[in-house]
């Protein structure tokens, strides 16, 4: 078992499958602490049928639809950020207007579509065995944009995740910092695709990120357990959808529900939580 399973990592398809998940672990992951901590899911929503929207525009215009994908990514990162800014408009309300009127105009795109829809759903759900050498190199080139772009600005961002108004008041750029997110955003959905896929993707911007709020309050580590969980999901779902021929998008997402579940059900910080409960309980009892 163990040859055989040294053998298929010597076939290029599963290198480059096994290289997208620690790619798409990662970046989606760093991007999870983000939209996890500023309360701002619909993000990832928004961002994953922008993409698929982009995708299916591409297909038939017969222009490449991965760049069509991230072209509307990021004219809808350009939208979001000064919409939640200078309207009255609570972000979450704009962001769950933009994603409804995305999920229209991407399946309305699946409808108009005269040839087979093969492609179109390969976007949709993911297909890591069926990556190429390109395909690796823009997720390698988004995903060091995004490192780099975390390292630098770490405090920057930990003042914006604390609080926006407070990071503007002391001299924070928190504008160029939440407007740089959401480009990155878009550029991760868009370059993952076809990893994970324009609908499932949304799950990887979301879990990791909340794995990491059950087990720590440490910012960095915050990062480093999200990052972990998020590569470790892909990584695992790979796994899982060779071993039982499965769809390798819906494995990925279905391993990333399954670490949170463990996360959660093992949460020191929800034992802590209860802990306190009851002491209070017991102490104002005792009154």
């Amino acid at each position: 078992m163990t040859e055989h399973f040294i053998d298929v990592l010597t076939y290029p398809p599963i290198q480059r499958a096994a290289i997208a998940c620690v790619l798409c672990g990662a970046s989606c992951s760093l991007l999870s602490v983000f939209i996890v901590l500023m309360k701002m899911p619909l993000i990832g929503v928004s961002m994953s049928h922008a993409a698929f929207a982009g995708a299916v525009l591409g297909m038939l215009l017969d222009i490449n639809p991965l760049v069509t994908g991230f072209i509307l990514c990021l004219l809808v990162a350009g939208v979001l950020g000064p919409l939640s800014d200078r309207t009255d408009i609570a972000p979450e309300n704009i962001l769950g207007i933009m994603f409804s009127f995305l999920m229209g105009l991407a399946f309305l795109g699946m409808g108009i579509l005269t040839r087979t829809k093969a492609s179109a759903l390969n976007l949709m759900w993911g297909s890591l065995l069926s990556l190429s050498g390109s395909d690796i190199m823009v997720l390698t080139c988004v995903t060091s944009i995004l490192v780099l772009f975390v390292l630098l600005f770490f405090k920057e961002i930990r003042s914006v995740l604390f609080n926006r108004r407070l990071a503007g008041a002391s001299g924070v750029p928190e504008r160029m910092v939440y407007y740089a997110l959401l480009f990155l955003t878009g550029a991760v959905v868009s370059s993952n695709l076809a990893t994970v896929g324009g609908l499932l993707i949304f799950a990887l911007l979301v879990q990791p990120g909340a794995t990491a709020l059950q087990l720590t309050y440490n910012l960095k580590y915050f990062f480093i357990i999200s990052a972990a969980s998020g590569i470790g999901a892909c990584i695992s779902g790979l796994i899982v959808s060779y071993i039982f021929d499965l769809p390798s998008g819906a494995s990925v997402v279905l391993m990333a529900t399954a670490i949170f579940a463990a996360a959660y059900i093992f949460s020191p910080k929800r034992r802590m939580t209860k802990l306190k409960k009851r002491s209070m309980s017991h102490e104002h009892g005792t009154r």
